[in-house]
């Protein structure tokens, strides 16, 4: 007898192709809504960069009002909680960059040399032993690195150096330049080994030594991302509050003395925002100038980054 094949049922597949809509549904809502919360996040970002901008603006016109901007930024004297009070910012802003200058030729020279020891000589065991031993130096709180500045780094500058001050921006240099060390490693160590093996082979190839091979192809070829690293230690040595206050003392003079006592930006607002003066005076409102004007300065320095990085950058296929 032959056989006459029933045709099968539609449901089956009716029921599945219902499931695949349920699914395709649901997953286009749950990618709105992970859309939703990035674009919240990026405009929260947003919002508290311009808030604080104007909190800065808001605060620091007053004063601006009472002070001319002459005398801020061309002023040798900033004596605001003494008679007669100066408002020259300039010995704040020469303190806080001879920081940066001092912490960044300690911790340039050794951070790139490290890292390119980690990148291309150190074998894996030493790599993986190093790595996280500076990562938990950069996991050291400020304050605690301020404090060993006090009482083992200073005493040391005044036995070498018997006419120094026992708080002065040697003493700050040394210590911010270990703290800015590891961020200087870290990113110039991964910098150097994203560069293409080809172009070390092909360096090879031609006869070339390891050393001609580091310093005329590796390190070139990441120098743009070198140059980041060496930027992005320099906004953190400038922005360096608690061992800065700690370490260089609170004397606000103009002088290219490192053995001198000095007082930085960040410095002299945590002295101001702990004391007590009252809110809306003049000597208040030097806070929110400082910081107006730190502000600005970082800025500069990451336009300035940013139009490094877009003449040096290399990219690789």
């Amino acid at each position: 007898m032959v056989s006459i094949a029933q045709p099968q049922s539609a449901e089956p597949q009716s029921a599945c192709s219902v499931r695949l809509v349920t699914s395709g549904a649901r997953r286009k809502v749950f990618e709105k809504l992970m859309h939703g919360l990035l674009m919240f996040c990026a405009v929260v970002s947003v919002i508290t960069t311009v808030g604080i901008v104007l909190v800065l603006l808001s605060q620091a016109l007053p004063f601006f009002g009472e002070v001319s901007l002459v005398e801020f930024f061309m002023g040798t004297e900033w004596t605001p909680l003494f008679k007669p009070q100066h408002f020259g910012i300039l010995p704040l802003i020469c303190g806080t960059m001879m920081v940066a200058a001092g912490s960044a030729a300690i911790a340039i020279p050794f951070g790139l040399g490290t890292a390119i020891y980690l990148s291309e000589y150190a074998k894996p065991v030493v790599r993986d032993v190093v790595k996280p031993a500076l990562e938990i130096l950069a996991g050291i709180p400020s304050v605690v690195f301020g404090y060993v500045a006090v009482v083992f780094i200073s005493p040391l500058i005044k036995d070498w150096f018997p006419s120094a001050a026992y708080f002065n921006a040697a003493n700050a240099c040394l210590v911010v330049g270990i703290m800015i060390l590891p961020m200087i490693v870290s990113l110039s160590e991964e910098v150097l080994r994203s560069v293409p093996r080809s172009l070390r082979e092909a360096a090879y190839a031609l006869g070339a030594t390891k050393l001609d091979v580091t310093c005329g192809v590796v390190v070139p070829a990441a120098l743009s991302g070198i140059v980041a690293s060496f930027l992005l230690a320099i906004s953190r040595a400038i922005g360096e509050t608690m061992a800065v206050t700690l370490a260089a003392g609170a004397t606000a003079h103009l002088t290219l003395n490192f053995f001198d006592s000095i007082q930085t930006m960040t410095a002299y607002i945590v002295e101001v925002s702990s004391g007590d003066i009252p809110t809306g005076s003049v000597e208040h409102s030097t806070i929110f100038a400082v910081g107006l004007t730190l502000f600005v300065m970082t800025l500069l320095i990451n336009i300035l980054a940013q139009w490094i990085l877009s003449r040096m950058r290399e990219e690789y296929e």
